[in-house]
């Protein structure tokens, strides 16, 4: 899944492909929106909000997608081959004489007026790297139902918004508990640490093509070490040499070291 540092820069190279141009094709490939013409609009600007994802046009609309599990944009230069899946995957085109930018298995594509973006995206709380980042409100909205576990805690973008299962995973090691802990059982100086750091890596890895939390960018370092335990199933710890372990939590993969890591497991 997508995490809001992959969306933030989504949304950068979208905005410097389309933002301040004409569009002189549109394609919505979604029933609801099949018969909807964008041709003819000037791109205004393209915006993230967490996982969000907001084109905004001439004329008070605003395009949001959102890419869950899978999806993608892909920019293409005239006469580039399409390469980021097959035909019957795309959801949008939008091009304009320079650039093409192109939608693939996105879940959520929807075409609303822009005063209306609050439907979308009101819902979440403070975005890791918006204007809107409040560590205070992020904290509140945490620890708002004690007995939650923690891992899913992190990952509601209701109550912070930008954290995928990448960075709940290498939080929650960082925080040196378990996915599984209630969130009421964080010591207090422990919870607030923990937006602090969820805010800092985000940030830290806004501008790079490889995510690290380890510090690990340096040519010479193996991809594995980029990342404290996620992905790294039964390889040993980076911290203490314990293999890494995984289970599911959510319906979606959870890992930490048993030794490092104190609190309940799966």
């Amino acid at each position: 899944m997508p995490e809001g540092d992959t969306v933030l820069q989504t949304a950068g190279r979208l905005r410097t492909a389309l933002a301040g141009r004409i569009l002189t094709r549109s394609d919505l490939r979604v029933p609801r929106f099949a018969t909807a013409d964008l041709t003819g609009r000037t791109v205004l600007d393209v915006a993230s909000r967490g996982k969000h994802l907001l084109t905004r046009m001439e004329g008070g609309l605003t395009l949001h997608s959102h890419l869950r599990m899978d999806g993608a944009w892909r920019v293409y230069a005239p006469g580039e081959r399409w390469r980021g899946g097959p035909a019957h995957q795309i959801r949008a085109v939008l091009a304009n004489t320079e650039h093409t930018a192109v939608g693939y298995r996105l879940p959520v594509l929807e075409l609303l007026r822009t005063r209306d973006e609050d439907q979308a995206v009101g819902h979440l709380g403070p975005d890791l790297l918006g204007p809107d980042w409040n560590p205070d409100t992020a904290l509140r909205n945490l620890l708002s139902d004690p007995a939650r576990p923690l891992g899913e805690a992190l990952l509601d973008q209701r109550n912070l918004a930008g954290i995928g299962n990448v960075y709940k995973a290498e939080l929650c090691f960082l925080a040196r508990v378990t996915p599984w802990l209630p969130v009421g059982d964080l010591a207090a100086p422990t919870a607030a640490r923990l937006v602090t750091t969820a805010k800092q890596l985000l940030e830290a890895n806004r501008d790079r093509p490889m995510r690290t939390t380890t510090g690990a960018v340096l040519r010479g370092h193996a991809p594995h070490e980029r990342l404290w335990v996620y992905g790294r199933t039964d390889r040993p710890c980076l911290r203490c040499g314990t293999p890494i372990r995984t289970a599911d939590q959510d319906s979606r993969p959870a890992y930490w070291c048993p030794r490092c890591q104190s609190g309940p497991t799966r």
